[in-house]
């Protein structure tokens, strides 16, 4: 009876769906200012919308179907679970790339939520969607190029490569050489992105809420009103569609992107000069830049999860690791303007330019960043306190980790949870006051135990996330991909890592209390601070040097 119930109530929603799709459709027709595209479109996104309602409608009916009247906790029950969450992954899979766009940017936001998806899910997204992504013809390229830049390819360059080099959720990229013999590399968004945005949005809002009506366990409205902040001022959108945090709407504007490129390229020479030179953006060519195209100059370097590649180029992945962790820890704690979409695609590492070597006669790294279209800003109390949080993270700081959990948010109930998610540890390890505390192995052992807490916690996640500032999940999303960025390059996390970051993050609140002051007698408090921090950190890596020998003699 429930099971009929179910599928009747979503095919009511397929249908629900798909038809507001055709009003969508249809006023985009009497709107618009192209009736061919227009025309094209009121036959898409129907299809779309139809397509995502009824992949929901089969996803939730496996669900409730094969797992009616099994008993709770019973071996029986996690087979078929495990089956279902098999197909229902593949499912979600075929949907993403059948409908393209930000379906894809979904599915690879869902391989990174380790401590909400179930394993199944994490893994097909992982390994189908990061990589492998819809291309458009050469024809379409075509189309948008003279479009955007009012001629054709050969036109407009010296040489264009019909074949794109790389293929992302939104555009794809062709190598080309400017007229004056630059070689560029130009990404060009996909045809159509921006028409069927709306009806997407509006639709996987619907599917969202009207699931969570059906199964109150299955709640992920606390995505919703990631939007309200992240649209662009001239969009047709109203606030309320959630996949602005999976997406990130502003990457449709490729000029926003240029901008965002060059104002975390300053953010490092004027404030974090340390490491500039360690931190590179591909540069502009404005002239042949628009909102739908992108001219950047061509950057030849390893993918960042690309070892043998790394290693190749004389580099060592672990340098590289503790790179990743700078230039993002300068990011978050103190620019306050964070690159949150880090995945290993947006990610290149290169030989220092200048060919610098480390003492060990190893070549020194650089980071070079990819896509720039998803940033957010960190206002500077809301920057203090995660800072101050993550180095009561680092250093096991009990009752900082609460305070600084509850000013974000997480609540006096849920703060512990909140330093769990942040981590992927259970509090035990948390505030152990062991130096390699933090730090996972990679292995099945951590997989296994973070999926059991992620199922156990389920409930309490979403009402944490719920809870949580629109800011803080886009970090929490940044965390995850350079977690799996770090696992890739180490298989598991490095510690040097962790005191880097609780370097930055102390560093930058001792500079937030200085800039903030002008008494003398404060200054030479901090200064006190600042030199027992020295003492703290040196102590931990006295520490971690004794683990690794230690480690090292036992091997």
């Amino acid at each position: 009876m429930a099971a009929r119930f179910l599928w009747r109530s979503t095919r009511k929603l397929a249908l629900a769906a798909t038809v507001a799709g055709g009003g969508v459709a249809a006023a985009a027709i009497a709107t618009s200012d192209d009736p061919a595209t227009a025309l094209k479109l009121s036959f898409t996104v129907p299809l779309r919308l139809a397509r995502l309602s009824t992949t929901a409608a089969v996803i939730a009916f496996d669900y409730e179907y094969s797992l009616w009247g099994l008993q709770e906790d019973s071996i029986e029950r996690s087979k078929v679970k495990h089956a279902v969450h098999v197909r229902s992954a593949h499912k979600l899979e075929e949907l993403c790339f059948k409908n393209g766009g930000i379906y894809i940017k979904l599915g690879q936001h869902i391989g990174q939520l380790e401590y909400l998806v179930p394993q199944e899910y994490v893994k097909r997204m992982r390994e189908s969607l990061l990589d492998r992504c819809p291309v458009s013809s050469y024809d379409e390229v075509c189309e948008v190029v003279k479009k955007e830049l009012g001629g054709t390819p050969d036109e407009m360059f010296s040489e264009f490569d019909s074949v794109p080099i790389a293929s992302a959720s939104l555009a794809q990229v062709h190598v080309a050489r400017t007229h004056d013999g630059q070689k560029v590399a130009v990404k060009v968004q996909h045809p159509h992105m921006t028409d069927t945005a709306a009806a997407d949005y509006a639709t996987v809002e619907l599917i969202v809420n009207t699931l969570h009506r059906f199964f109150p366990t299955f709640d992920y409205r606390w995505l919703i009103d990631e939007v309200h902040d992240s649209l662009p001022k001239a969009s047709c959108l109203t606030p309320n569609y959630f996949i602005i945090l999976l997406t990130g709407y502003l990457e449709l504007d490729f000029l926003v992107e240029a901008k965002n490129s060059v104002k975390c390229m300053d953010n490092f020479r004027k404030l974090s000069p340390h490491v500039a030179d360690c931190v590179y953006a591909p540069m502009v060519y404005w002239n042949l830049s628009t909102s739908k195209l992108l001219t950047m100059e061509f950057i030849d370097g390893a993918q960042v999860t690309d070892v043998k590649k790394i290693q190749g180029l004389g580099i060592q992945p672990n340098d590289v690791a503790k790179l990743l962790s700078q230039a993002f820890a300068e990011m978050m704690f103190r620019h306050g303007f964070v690159h949150c979409d880090p995945h290993a695609a947006n990610l290149l590492i290169r030989p220092f330019p200048s060919g610098k070597r480390s003492i060990l006669g190893k070549r020194k790294p650089q980071l070079v960043l990819l896509d720039h279209g998803l940033y957010k800003e960190l206002d500077l109390p809301t920057r203090t306190n995660y800072a101050a949080l993550w180095k009561a993270l680092i250093f096991s700081d009990a009752r900082g980790i609460k305070e600084n959990s509850v000013k974000l948010g997480a609540g006096e109930d849920l703060y512990a949870l909140f330093a769990g998610v942040l981590t992927m540890r259970p509090w035990n390890r948390v505030i152990d006051q062991s130096v390699d505390h933090l730090a996972l192995q990679g292995d099945d052992t951590d997989h296994s135990e973070l999926q059991m807490y992620a199922s156990q916690y389920f409930l309490q996640i979403s009402e944490l996330l719920r809870r949580l500032p629109r800011v803080i999940l886009l970090m929490l999303k940044t965390n995850d991909c350079l977690r799996a960025v770090n696992n890739s390059l180490l298989k598991g996390s490095s510690l040097e890592t962790f005191l880097i970051i609780g370097r930055v993050s102390s560093e930058a609140l001792i500079e937030a209390q200085l800039s903030q002051t002008k008494s003398s007698l404060y200054r030479i408090n901090l200064w006190l601070e600042e030199l027992l921090l020295e003492v703290r950190l040196l102590g931990m890596q006295i520490a971690l040097w004794l683990l690794q020998l230690r480690k090292a003699l036992s091997l």
